[in-house]
């Protein structure tokens, strides 16, 4: 009883949390257009690396700084949009030494060179800009900085920007759909006594004496999405360790605050076994040169690219209780397992729109189960899944609308789950299985794709019709229901509450025997050997049933 009161404790504040980060709209703007959609200021150019330089001033909550954005022309033009919210301003813009004329258009800034650039040159520009960042309200559902004091009263400072775009605190093409191809190089200034931790690996500390502030050099040669780039700046102390992995050598790095140190030393114990565990499902951890990286954080936690935050108290489950209701979610850290679990699912493989966000929640979810299922028993994976659905809403299709910057349903977590889940039901083979989830980190691997670019791959690997199904789960909030009536020896089935050419196979338990049915739109015939006294659906389908 103890995990079930627990449960529905916790369950309004994971709902809650989710709604802040999946705001419902159903009207559009201009802004959102210009922030959700491949402009033709967008498309033109290539992105090839950043070099962000950010200075951090806690007394007054203020940043200043400048990007160095190199990019490939792909077409001749000379307007350029860059992304960065208010209050922050672009001061500054230069191009082979001199300034070029911009203006401000709400978020977005159109920089114009004086002709058009030449087709395939490598170019460059350099944007200063300040200001004082969004401060974040609820961290990380609502973007922004979180400025905080840990226990000893020192800065625990923090950006996390899922949903609104990293622009809300750096100048940036802030659209998913193009990443740097050569990475980041990061330079973060902050007070003497404290430390900055970011993606990738530390190349160099710079004392500034006389500013009394030291410069961290942290740099990244992988493709890197926009909100995965972060900062981190407390009283930080680390420890390291190296994980024998499919590609080699693996370095861990645990960054925490001093007082944390020894709860650290044990809790992320569990790192390596993530690693583990999906290495085993999905392939290969994607930014082995980039390192992998654990860092306390003022929040819950987040999957910044080879620096995954963390705030999950050092507890089991969620900040200590179990999403699932079981028990099971007790086994595991979920910050650990399922951030990590996004860096293959929303940093190796990432959504082109984030109207497919489903892409990076629902298999990251699932990762969740499938942690379990390595470490602990397939049969608790299953229970773990299947406990999940009584957070399912079907407020909203999974799938938001393209071009404006808008998410679907929040269900995309533990709905996308128990979607994933089901196919797995249907391949029915679990070697098969897992080749088709490593096949999807190969196939996309460090690319931005769209959910018909997931949808054809399952479906041309596993070699089921699934086309309904997805079209059923992913673009509507209906979940079909198994109608069926019994007459002896023979049971009649079909969908009701489907699309038109839902069509997938369901195991069912008939007089305790396992059989497998074809179900669609249209009825059907089961003949039994011997009269039907029990007829069980198997729960790991996620679907409803209802005898006539």
């Amino acid at each position: 009883m103890k995990n079930i009161y627990t449960f529905f404790l916790l369950l309004p504040l994971f709902l809650s949390a989710q709604n802040g980060l999946f705001e419902h709209k159903e009207t559009f703007t201009r802004q959102d257009s210009l922030r959700g959609s491949i402009t033709p200021e967008r498309a033109w150019w290539d992105l090839k690396h950043y070099t962000l330089s950010v200075e951090v001033f806690p007394k007054t909550k203020t940043i200043k700084g400048s990007n160095i954005i190199n990019f490939k022309v792909l077409k001749p033009a000379k307007r350029l949009q860059i992304d960065l919210q208010k209050p922050l301003k672009i001061t500054q813009v230069i191009y082979k030494n001199n300034e070029l004329n911009f203006t401000r258009e709400g978020n977005v800034f159109w920089i114009d060179f004086p002709d058009n650039l030449t087709i395939n040159s490598n170019e460059s520009i350099t944007i200063f800009y300040e200001g004082t960042p969004t401060e974040s309200k609820n961290p990380p559902w609502s973007g922004g900085i979180t400025w905080r004091k840990d226990k000893n009263g020192t800065d625990f400072i923090a950006s996390s920007n899922q949903g609104i775009g990293a622009s809300i605190w750096w100048p940036n093409k802030d659209h998913s759909y193009d990443e740097p191809d050569n990475g980041i190089d990061m330079f973060i200034t902050v007070p003497e006594h404290l430390t900055d931790v970011s993606n990738g690996r530390l190349i160099d500390i710079k004392h500034n004496k006389e500013a009394k502030t030291k410069t961290f050099h942290w740099q990244v040669i992988n493709p890197i999405n926009n909100y995965g780039v972060n900062i981190n700046i407390g009283d930080y102390t680390h420890f390291s360790e190296v994980y024998k992995g499919e590609k080699g050598n693996l370095d861990c790095q645990y960054w925490v605050l001093k007082h944390h140190l020894s709860k650290a030393k044990e809790q992320f114990k569990q790192a390596t076994m993530t690693i583990e565990a999906f290495e085993h499902w999905f392939g290969p951890y994607p930014f082995y040169e980039d390192s992998f990286k654990l860092v306390e954080a003022p929040y819950l936690g987040m999957e910044h690219q080879s620096s995954v935050t963390y705030g999950n108290k050092y507890r089991n489950g969620y900040l200590g209780s179990d999403l699932s209701g079981t028990g099971v979610g007790l086994k595991f850290d979920f910050i650990i397992v399922h951030e990590s679990g996004h860096e293959w699912f929303a940093n190796n493989i990432t959504h082109k729109d984030v109207a497919d966000m489903w892409i990076h929640e629902g298999f990251t979810a699932y990762s969740e189960n499938l942690y379990v299922d390595y470490h602990f028993s397939t049969e608790e994976a299953n229970t773990y899944v299947i406990g999940t659905r009584r957070m399912i809403k079907n407020d909203k299709p999974l799938i938001g609308q393209y071009c404006v910057n808008n998410e679907g349903s929040g269900d995309m977590y533990y709905k996308g789950a128990n979607i994933i889940h089901t196919i797995r039901q249907m391949v029915n083979d679990d070697e098969k299985w897992r080749n088709i989830l490593r096949g999807l980190n190969e196939e996309f691997y460090h690319q931005q794709v769209t959910t018909q670019q997931i949808e054809n791959y399952i479906i041309n690997q596993s070699g089921l019709d699934l086309k309904g199904f997805f079209n059923q789960y992913l673009r509507t909030t209906k979940i079909p229901i198994l109608e069926y009536q019994i007459d002896k020896n023979v049971v009649k089935f079909k969908f009701n509450n489907s699309v038109n050419n839902l069509n997938f196979p369901i195991k069912v338990y008939i007089n305790n025997k396992a059989v497998w049915l074809n179900v669609s739109n249209k009825l059907q015939v089961f003949k039994s050997n011997k009269p039907i006294k029990t007829f069980i659906v198997d729960k790991n389908f996620y679907l409803k049933h209802q005898k006539k």
